[in-house]
């Protein structure tokens, strides 16, 4: 649901590095270079055994069945390796286990986890080497703001595994009945002109919601993103959270949200209440669309719901909202030969075939762009227009907020987001009292 909701929710989805590893697969390619040289030479002696790594995901449900499945494909196409699949509760639970695993030496190869500290720290594997001796692994391929999330410091260490944004899913009738065409909203000023139209009123009170945000201050930082705003400056020592682009798109937000009644948001409750609450108003005809998760799909009734990208601003461009990606790494732990063997399982995964089945299995972003030309999935896009927005959209998004300050920056704007939607307060001064926060903050890590 939000960038990290359905994450953590359904354990969001989709796909892993293009290097084409395996080429048993469908989609046909082999490692090359070192990492098949260490392969095949095993092969060769007819002396070795298969190499046997771990790894780790914290995938459950649905999705834990997929990644069990592709586990067993992956082991049926060849003789070189063999994966064992060790599931953990979640996210975190493998973060701690593997930060317990590497202080005992006894690291598992793969892993779905991600964390650059640990990374600068040497806990992780620098994989440039073994991309540059893999001809096949094309960089181009990659959704580019997926790939770039596993950088640091210039250097690629983790690989990305599928990715979520969030786009908007919108009422059918509700856009027919006002003459409106998806394809005619380029901009947040045309959304809020159609969300207008499509408002119904009645008695003095609202019927039909014209368009629904979700609580929070994602949707309004998308915003800001596509309209040219920064949360910190180019060198990453001022907060920029008060600069017009961000006064701007808030007031905006406000307006729409408590002077104009065009847009309304759910907040509070239970856990996901909220979000289901806003799923719930346009499937019931309350309102005529809401922005959510690329996620949600699996949710959503699609004969009666249509998808499209998040809008850019007049005179701006097209919008950049966010698209994050979740990765996975190799422990610098690991033997040569065993991390050689986690690179050949990491480009079976995210081969364009396998991507773009896990999209379709899970509603989650595939990683490579060529995932679109699939056969199997352009042939179930056709029946599924909806499954091409989030890839589409991830292809010009923007990177996730990396907080320099372990969350305070992000604390700041949720508390902002709040005055803002919920007391309607100036956006002006939510925004300012947020930026004294933030910047004191960023100070004190200095």
């Amino acid at each position: 649901m939000n960038l990290l909701k359905k994450g953590l929710i359904f354990t969001l989805i989709l796909s892993f590095v293009l290097i084409t590893g395996c080429g048993t697969n469908g989609s046909g390619s082999s490692t090359g270079g070192q990492a098949g040289a260490a392969v095949n030479g095993a092969q060769g002696s007819g002396a070795k055994e298969p190499v046997t790594i771990e790894f780790w995901y914290g995938l459950g449900g649905k999705l834990g069945e997929q990644m069990k499945a592709l586990i067993d494909e992956f082991n049926a196409s060849q003789q070189e390796v063999i994966v064992k699949g060790i599931v953990q509760a979640d996210y975190s639970e493998t973060e701690k286990k593997l930060q317990a695993a590497i202080a005992s030496g006894d690291v598992p190869a793969a892993v779905l986890a991600a964390n650059v500290d640990w990374a600068r720290k040497g806990y992780f594997a620098e994989l440039d080497e073994m991309i540059a001796h893999s001809p096949d692994f094309n960089k181009e391929d990659f959704v580019q703001t997926f790939l770039s999330q596993g950088q640091v410091d210039g250097k690629q260490y983790f690989l990305p595994m599928y990715g979520t944004t969030q786009v908007m899913y919108y009422r059918k009738d509700k856009f027919e009945q006002a003459g409106i065409q998806a394809e005619d909203i380029k901009t947040w000023e045309d959304l809020a002109a159609a969300a207008a139209a499509m408002t119904e009123r009645e008695g003095g009170k609202t019927k039909v919601y014209g368009w629904e945000p979700m609580w929070g201050s994602e949707n309004m930082i998308d915003a800001v993103l596509s309209k040219g705003g920064r949360i910190l400056s180019e060198d990453g020592k001022t907060v920029m959270i008060d600069s017009p682009e961000w006064v701007e798109t808030w007031s905006l937000f406000r307006k729409w949200i408590h002077e104009d009644g065009i847009m309304r948001i759910h907040y509070g409750g239970q856990g996901w209440e909220y979000w289901y609450k806003t799923i719930d108003d346009v499937m019931k005809g309350q309102a005529a669309g809401y922005t959510g998760s690329s996620g949600d799909q699996g949710d959503l009734d699609f004969t009666q719901l249509g998808a499209m990208e998040q809008p850019g601003w007049a005179g701006v461009g097209e919008g950049k909202p966010v698209a994050s990606a979740i990765l996975a790494g190799i422990p610098a732990k690991a033997s040569p030969e065993q991390q050689q063997a986690a690179f050949k399982w990491f480009s079976f995964f995210n081969n364009s075939k396998n991507t773009a089945a896990w999209s379709m299995n899970t509603g989650y972003i595939a990683v490579r762009q060529s995932a679109l030309d699939d056969p199997d999935f352009v042939a179930y896009s056709e029946q599924n227009p909806q499954s091409k927005i989030p890839l589409m959209q991830a292809a010009h998004a923007s990177a996730p907020f990396q907080d320099p300050t372990g969350g305070r920056i992000n604390d700041a704007l949720k508390i902002a987001a709040d005055k803002v939607q919920i007391e309607n307060l100036p956006a002006e001064e939510a925004l300012k009292e947020a930026k004294a926060v933030a910047q004191k903050a960023l100070d004190s890590m200095k």
